[in-house]
Order: structure tokens, then C-alpha cells, then sequence
């Protein structure tokens, strides 16, 4: 680091003296045009050309160095700092191009040198800012071809995805990319990207804080997909499917092999002054699970042939979501959106189970997926809202109603349920949500309202070559099924760590409330007095999982988990005393994205 530190120091002060002094000589231009890093193509005609402005400084002055000097990807040999002086040439020509890593400077052309008396009355009288000279934050730049015009300084960018039309994209070879070029949207630096929001060089959505529906998570979330600009759209494609066996223990046990699995495509394109996102969902569930259901002790929810459906978690539909939204930047701190589906995710709960990177290996749904996020995938939802910095508040208007059976079909029904949901993201690692909802008759067996609850915090850490991600969840339902109020609680805590770039362990830890896991023939035989008895389970699985294969677009992981459990001793004679139940898995799904790989 010294090293490159003392050769980007002498760089930046022989540069500045050769465009100030005037006694360069012809042979120190060429030696300039052979050094590593600068590209220096013919010069271009000289008319209507205008002097380019520079500032005045000493010719033996030695430049302050700053964090901004230490430019990673600069290499340049040493160089004296004192050139041989030289008469005095009537003309020097400007600046070509500078190629450096990750970014493009436009061409410039030859120009008369103006007077030391000129330089000084054109010079800009704007700087970097000081978080920039401090950070090495190059917001400042103008490097989109407008000559000398200056831009507002950006305290907090610290280089991380330069917002620069006309920059070499990082995953797309090399050239230019235009303003209209649906590149141009994306930005990223590392693993970090963000979407603009229509022309706007500052304001834009970090694709790793998109959750499921306009749900946030942290923003260094890992994304796992591919990438491809297509006309004017910049198109993803995210996906993940497991297949393997599953074996629940205990006498309400049984073995299955199955498949759980999803893709989503999204695209991207600037509409007048904003960013529209189109994004779809589907699952092959209904094909790979078995009729009625993947089988999951302890979970409740949905029905199937009439009949409640009691230790399986139901299939997804094949249309998990079709939606579309729509969000305009307000200034360079705020935005204001539109978001509908049909199907879609009302506002309502935290990221869905199989969005949560911290539930990214777990085959299993949650037992509490019904008191904190069985809305992700409702028929009719209208949602707006606004964002401020690392707030977000925003309701939605949806139907209410769990989707039924037949999970090849659209359904209809009014939207008659409502939620608010305040998320706050205080840091680039950390997401927090509270919500709030009524929910119009969501059982189709089980007529009633339930008011749903929900609060939860996420947590992602990345580190050499790994990731640390974490999620702390409560769902509440208040059920008006009867005349009396049932509360039922869930609680939940999900982690998963990524080392070694290639291993990962994980756990789920939960408490869940559960009233339907009895028909009345049990309830008879055991003599239980309530039909409407509540009772706590636990469920608590270890995993892990290792990535066996990868291809330039896929990564193959072979993974096994086991889950022991925790009820009252009342249900001994139902499930067994202690029932423990295990998976093995296959897992495919796209590449990690990072910078200089597009996942294509």
C-alpha cells in the first residue's frame, strides 16, 4: 500500500505540473502516452474547441496527499519529479483519455494554453468535498462528458458504485454505456448494487434490500442470480430449487421425496421520471409436492378436499406473483411508490421465508408462516408509500383470502383487507419492520377475521469469503372465528453462515402456537374438554449444507438438516414422545453476483 501510495503521489504531482507549466518539451508528451494506465488516442479537430480551465498552482508545489490519492487499479512507474525545462511551446494539447479500471474519461482535444491570469479567472471555484477528500469518494467527478460543469458533492458515496453515466459497466466487457443504455440503471461496486430511479445520479434502490413484495431486508443481502439488458430493460432472473427426501418421525410421521422450488424474473426500464419494476413468480410445487401437501409435523393452514390441512405445509401456486411497480425519486433522499399485483405481497409482515437469506438453505417452511407472512401471495393487492433516507412507511390495500386448493388459477375476490407497515433500515446490515393488518376472512373452512401483528429485525454481516445472516421474528393472529378472541403467538429465530465460500450451517428456533392439530376424535379419546385447545410446540433444526459443483451460471449444494421438537406431554400419544424428523437435499441455483461477473 505505501508502495502504491508513493507512485500514485508522484503520478498526481507531475501530471498536475505538466498541464500547468509551460516548458514541457514534445519528448516528455510521448513518454506521458507510453505509461502504464494512459490511453491517449489522435487528438481531434481543434475547432470549436474552448480553452480547458485549470487552477493555478506553483510548478514546484507538492500536492497534499489525501485517501483520494490511493486509486485502486492505478499502477504507474516512477517518475522525476522535476522535468528537464524546456522552451516554451505555443500550444500543449489537453488531456485525452484516462483509462483506469472500472471507469471511462471522455476525450478531449487540444486547446490554445491560456495565461497563468486566464487559468486563474476560469478556474472552478468548487473542490471535493471533504468527506470525499477523506474517503476517497469520486462523486465529485464529472466524468460524462460536460466539460468543467461541476456536480454537487456526495458525502457518503465513498466510491461505492459511481454514479457516472457513460462509465465501462463492471460486468459487461468493454465500451461505453449510454445514458439510454438499460445499464446505465444498475450500479455496482463489489456485491453492492443499486437500480436508479429514473435520471436521478443519486437517489436508487439497493437490489439487495428488495425483499419479497416492497418488503425490505439488509442491504448487503447476497443476490444470487443473473443479469442481462435487453433492449431498453435490464432483466434478472432469481431462482432456487431443492429436491430430496423428506422423513418426518413419530406415529403422524411419513417419508416423501419432493421437491420445494421457485423462480423469479424481474426487469427494470426508466419510465418518464421514474424506475418501473415488472417482476413475476412461479412454482412447480403442485407438481412436486404430494397431493395435499409436503409433509411438516406440527404445521397447520389451508385446506385440501374440505378437510384442514394438519401436519403438511401446502404447495405454493405455479403464480406466486405477477406485479408491477412504480417509483419516483423525490430530491436525492426521498422516493414515493406504486406497487400492484395479481398475485402479490400486500405490506404486511416481514420477507417471506424463502426470500429471508437467513432461511436460504432450510427446505422447511416456518410453523409460524401462517402468523407472519402467509400473505406473500394474496390475489388483488394495491400498495403505495414513501421512503425517507432508512425509513419506509406504506400501506396496502388486498384480499384477504388464503389462496385455495386449485393452485393453477387466478382467484377472485374484493379487496376488502388492509395493513401499514413502518420499516426502518438504519444500517446497511441491519432491517427492521413492524406491521399491522385485517384480514377479511382468510380461512375458507374457518369464517372469521384475524388481525394480524407482526414485528421483526434481520441481520446480515458479510466477511471474507462468507456471509452471516439472522432474523429475530413475532407474528401475533387474534382470530374472531367464535364468539370469543383466540391469540395465538409465534416466535422465531433463523441464522445461517456462509465460510469458506463454499459451506454453510444453519438453524431455525421456534415457539408457535397451534389450536387445529386435533379432529374431535382425538380430542374425545384423550379427554380434552376444549375442541378449541391451544397448545406450544417447539421446533428447533440444525443443518448444513456444501456447494459439490459450479458452472459459470449454476452452483449445486448437497445439504441435510434434523428437527426435534417440544409439546405438551398430553400429545405423547399422538406424536410420540420425542419425534425427530430430518431431510437430505439437492440444491441448484444461479451464482452469486459480483463485480465483473453478471451471472451470464
Amino acid at each position: 500500500m505505501n508502495r502504491l501510495r508513493s507512485k500514485t503521489k508522484l503520478f498526481v504531482l507531475v501530471f498536475a505540473a505538466l498541464l500547468i507549466a509551460t516548458n514541457v518539451s514534445v519528448q516528455a508528451q510521448q513518454d506521458m502516452q507510453n505509461m502504464p494506465g494512459m490511453n491517449k488516442p489522435n487528438p481531434k479537430s481543434k475547432a470549436n474547441q474552448k480553452p480547458v480551465a485549470k487552477r493555478k498552482q506553483p510548478a514546484q508545489a507538492k500536492p497534499k496527499q489525501t485517501d483520494a490519492d490511493q486509486m485502486n487499479g492505478m499502477e504507474m512507474p516512477a517518475v522525476s519529479p522535476t522535468p528537464t525545462p524546456t522552451p516554451e511551446p505555443k500550444e500543449m494539447p489537453s488531456p485525452t483519455e484516462m483509462s483506469m479500471p472500472g471507469m471511462n474519461m471522455p476525450t478531449g482535444t487540444p486547446s490554445p494554453a491560456p495565461s497563468p491570469e486566464k487559468r486563474e479567472e476560469n478556474a472552478p471555484q468548487t473542490s471535493p468535498s471533504p468527506d470525499a477528500q477523506q474517503k476517497g469518494d469520486m462523486s465529485d467527478m464529472n466524468m460524462s462528458g460536460t466539460g468543467n460543469q461541476s456536480q454537487p458533492a456526495k458525502s457518503d458515496d465513498s466510491m461505492q458504485g459511481m454514479k457516472m453515466d457513460g462509465m465501462t459497466h463492471p460486468s459487461s466487457g468493454t465500451g461505453r454505456v449510454s445514458a439510454d443504455d438499460p445499464r446505465a440503471l444498475m450500479i455496482m461496486s463489489g456485491e453492492m448494487m443499486e437500480i436508479r430511479l429514473g435520471s436521478s445520479q443519486r437517489n436508487s434502490i439497493a437490489m439487495g434490500q428488495m425483499g419479497s413484495g416492497t418488503s425490505w431486508q439488509p442491504t448487503t443481502t447476497p443476490m444470487y442470480m443473473w443479469t442481462k439488458a435487453a433492449d431498453k430493460w435490464l432483466v434478472f432472473i432469481h431462482g432456487d430449487a431443492k429436491i430430496g427426501v423428506n422423513a418426518e418421525g413419530g406415529p403422524r410421521g411419513v417419508t416423501k421425496i419432493e421437491s420445494q422450488n421457485w423462480i423469479m424474473p424481474m426487469a427494470f426500464r426508466r419510465v418518464k421520471g421514474g424506475t418501473l419494476q415488472l417482476r413475476g413468480m412461479f412454482s412447480l410445487e403442485p407438481l412436486t409436492f404430494s397431493p395435499g401437501g409436503s409433509p411438516q409435523l406440527f404445521q397447520t393452514g389451508e385446506s385440501y378436499k374440505g378437510v384442514p390441512l394438519v401436519d403438511k405445509q401446502h404447495p405454493h401456486d405455479l403464480f406466486m406473483e405477477l406485479s408491477a411497480s412504480y417509483t419516483v425519486p423525490l430530491g436525492e433522499r426521498a422516493t414515493w411508490f406504486v406497487y400492484g399485483g395479481f398475485p402479490g405481497e400486500p405490506a404486511l409482515g416481514p420477507t417471506a421465508f424463502m426470500h429471508r437469506w437467513s432461511a436460504s438453505e432450510n427446505p422447511s417452511a416456518p410453523l409460524a408462516h401462517h402468523l407472519q407472512d402467509s400473505t406473500h401471495i394474496s390475489f388483488g393487492v394495491v400498495s403505495t408509500g414513501f421512503t425517507y433516507r432508512w425509513f419506509k412507511l406504506e400501506g396496502s390495500l388486498f384480499n384477504g383470502r388464503e389462496p385455495d386448493e386449485n393452485r393453477y388459477n387466478f382467484e377472485f375476490h374484493p379487496l376488502n383487507s388492509r395493513s401499514v407497515r413502518l420499516s426502518i433500515a438504519p444500517t446497511e446490515n441491519l432491517s427492521m419492520q413492524w406491521s399491522y393488518g385485517l384480514l377479511k376472512d382468510p380461512e375458507a373452512l374457518k369464517p372469521g377475521d384475524v388481525r394480524r401483528m407482526t414485528a421483526s429485525v434481520s441481520y446480515n454481516k458479510r466477511f471474507e469469503r462468507g456471509n452471516w445472516a439472522t432474523s429475530l421474528i413475532w407474528g401475533r393472529n387474534d382470530e374472531s372465528h367464535t364468539l370469543e378472541v383466540e391469540s395465538l403467538n409465534g416466535y422465531l429465530a433463523e441464522s445461517t453462515v456462509n465460510f469458506l465460500d463454499k459451506n454453510y450451517i444453519y438453524t431455525r428456533l421456534e415457539l408457535v402456537d397451534k389450536t387445529d392439530l386435533l379432529s374431535d376424535g382425538d380430542i374425545q379419546r384423550l379427554g380434552i374438554l376444549d375442541h378449541h385447545a391451544m397448545f406450544r410446540i417447539g421446533a428447533y433444526t440444525f443443518g448444513a449444507a456444501r456447494d459439490v459443483w459450479k458452472t459459470n451460471n449454476f452452483s449445486l449444494a448437497v445439504g441435510s438438516d434434523v428437527t426435534f421438537y417440544s409439546k405438551p406431554d398430553v400429545l405423547d400419544s399422538i406424536y410420540g414422545v420425542n419425534p425427530i424428523s430430518g431431510k437430505f437435499f439437492l440444491r441448484i441455483r444461479p451464482n452469486r453476483m459480483s463485480m465483473g461477473s453478471s451471472g451470464q
